[in-house]
């Protein structure tokens, strides 16, 4: 009986939590095909992205824009572009092909649900930093629902059953969200697109993520690149779709890089 309360109170304030925060701004139900494709976006998206399967690469599909961020250190970027292509091409994909004949998808899915139930405190860090409670008790709900219900977030249980989508919120959005510009374009080598403001949201997300405090640097070396060999597992070929579409590849993912963040930021 004890261990049934322990659960149903958490369970019973997340889903209170869920319905207020549906009735201020409710959300579209979607069924069949179309849940599984949003609940597999929702579940993308964290500022510790890595290398190749980025959204901003879908969203951008190779198209080039008007607007730009400044680049002066394009030839030196050049450089480790065309490093992390080859790594991808030569390194990542193949493990990837390897890892989806002994993972099925459907366990894939779940390892990076997990990961991004993980990564809930910064997410809600930064939701409070700009001022978006709504966002901050969305997240909280979130993170009792799916470590609940979902298993220790190995299911999206509240977006899959209440429409509860995470907020994606990180420190380099907060420096934008008060004004800070982007500064230089970066491609940092293993990393691949950023900005010296996101690098430095990076940095400072870190500190807000649990399992740096008790995991050493190989551990979480080790961790993050399991984490996105599963991620870029999962969207295998995208990249080369968008490389073909595009007339300039580098300059293509730097304008979707930045377009994808401007959005981030103002939306």
């Amino acid at each position: 009986m004890k261990k049934y309360t322990i659960v149903s109170i958490p369970m019973g304030m997340a889903i209170l939590l869920v319905l207020f925060f549906s009735y201020l701004a409710p959300l579209p139900v979607v069924a069949g095909e179309d849940q599984a494709t949003l609940s597999s976006s929702n579940a993308s998206d964290d500022s510790e992205d890595w290398l190749m399967g980025e959204d901003y690469l879908s969203e951008g599909a190779g198209q080039q824009g008007t607007e730009d961020i400044s680049d002066p250190l394009e030839p030196v970027n050049r450089v480790f572009y065309h490093f992390n292509d080859k790594l991808y091409f030569w390194f990542i994909k193949p493990v990837c092909k390897g890892y989806n004949k002994i993972v099925p998808a459907v366990a894939r899915r779940g390892i990076r649900a997990f990961f991004s139930n993980v990564y809930t405190p910064v997410r809600a860090a930064n939701c409070l930093l700009q001022g978006k409670i709504t966002g901050f008790w969305k997240e909280i709900a979130r993170f009792i629902i799916n470590t609940t219900a979902g298993g220790l977030g190995f299911r999206d249980a509240a977006f899959e059953d209440y429409n509860v989508s995470k907020s994606n919120e990180d420190f380099g959005q907060t420096l934008g969200f008060y004004g800070l510009g982007f500064g230089p374009y970066l491609v940092i080598p293993f990393i691949g697109p950023s900005s010296l403001r996101d690098a430095a949201g990076s940095a400072a997300d870190s500190f807000m993520y649990p399992p740096n405090y008790f995991m050493n640097i190989w551990e979480n070396m080790g961790r993050s690149a399991y984490r996105k060999v599963n991620d870029v597992s999962l969207r295998l070929g995208e990249y080369e779709n968008f490389k073909e579409t595009a007339i300039d590849p580098y300059v293509s993912i730097r304008q979707a890089y930045y377009q994808y963040r401007l959005k981030q930021v103002k939306k």
